[in-house]
């Protein structure tokens, strides 16, 4: 079993695991999700075992239902782990049902908390950017969780570059938590964030967490270009889809080739290339079964150099869109 490494996130002295868990399948709030609570837990504890300590969901994953499952798994242990959760999305019908105003902040931390039966969130993140709440009510409102005790940190996840910088600048002149960071799509076949919102968090010191790390399943392997896709992701979800290109097929073609020549699976060589690149904290894996969480782990084990990584990236060239990106 390869051996678990750690990191501090960003600029804090907050430690995680190399490798963050991602919960978002476990719920019963689409086909492709686990619907068993008990083997989702087996796949925590089996994340346990390989040394991982963060882990990240969000009170929109089936409604609550990926929170209360992690809250059960973790139990009396809290103190061992990290744990990340969002807030943004639509939680029930009416008025402040979603978005990031003081309201709807304060009300799901509080819904949060009761969850996943804790007294505090150890890294609290704004899901989406609200257009229509200023952010500086929204860092009010983070501000407070901060200082009541409930939140240890706060983060951010996919949004055009210059509103996270107009969220740190407000957060400096208003006296403010300040995001420490932030979630975006980043893989061998995403990369637009490459020319948008990785550069600020370099510069800012920002860490990076990043969410898809192989694509939907596709630099796993598991799809074929001439034949339409009959289980996974894929077969309900567009953006999957829509890596469906010429270009991305290219990217996994290399993929193939060079984890055959050093001995590794695509999906360790996919995620070991987020694991070179500079500010990248901790990718989220989401896997559904503890097969597909075991083969993820030898990530850590595996070594690029620079040729190589340029031999991966070599296929497509980054940019950003905001139909992509600022969603």
């Amino acid at each position: 079993m390869v051996e678990m490494e750690y990191t501090t996130l960003g600029s804090t002295g907050l430690e995680v695991s190399r490798l963050c868990l991602g919960c978002m399948n476990f719920g019963s709030g689409a086909e492709w999700m686990l619907n068993d609570r008990e083997e989702s837990k087996e796949v925590i504890e089996r994340a346990i075992d390989h040394g991982i300590t963060f882990f990240d969901t969000a009170n929109v994953y089936s409604r609550g239902e990926s929170e209360e499952i992690l809250g059960e798994a973790l139990d009396d242990r809290r103190e061992e782990f990290v744990i990340a959760t969002k807030v943004y999305g639509r939680m029930r019908e009416g008025p402040n049902g979603q978005g990031l105003s003081r309201r709807h902040v304060l009300e799901q931390a509080e819904a949060s908390l009761d969850r996943l039966g804790t007294e505090y969130i150890d890294l609290y993140q704004i899901h989406r950017w609200d257009d229509g709440t200023p952010i500086a009510e929204t860092l009010h409102a983070l501000d407070t969780l901060v200082s009541e005790g409930k939140v240890r940190y706060i983060g951010a996840s996919s949004m055009a570059a210059w509103k996270f910088a107009k969220a740190l600048y407000t957060a400096d002149i208003d006296n403010r938590e300040r995001f420490v960071s932030m979630q975006c799509e980043y893989n061998l076949v995403d990369r637009h964030e490459e020319q948008n919102v990785l550069p600020l968090c370099r510069d800012q010191d920002v860490g990076v967490i990043p969410w898809s790390p192989l694509a939907g399943g596709f630099l796993a392997d598991k799809y074929d270009p001439d034949e339409k896709p009959e289980d996974g992701r894929a077969t309900t979800d567009e953006h999957t889809r829509n890596r469906f290109t010429e270009e991305n097929w290219a990217v996994l073609d290399v993929v193939r080739e060079l984890a055959e020549e050093k001995s590794v699976s695509p999906v360790e060589l996919s995620i070991a290339w987020l694991l070179h690149k500079p500010g990248v904290d901790a990718p989220i894996v989401g896997p559904r079964t503890i097969d597909q969480l075991d083969g993820t782990v030898g990530a850590l084990g595996v070594s690029l150099t620079d040729e190589e990584i340029e031999r991966l990236e070599a296929p497509t060239e980054p940019v950003w869109s905001r139909a992509i990106g600022d969603v």
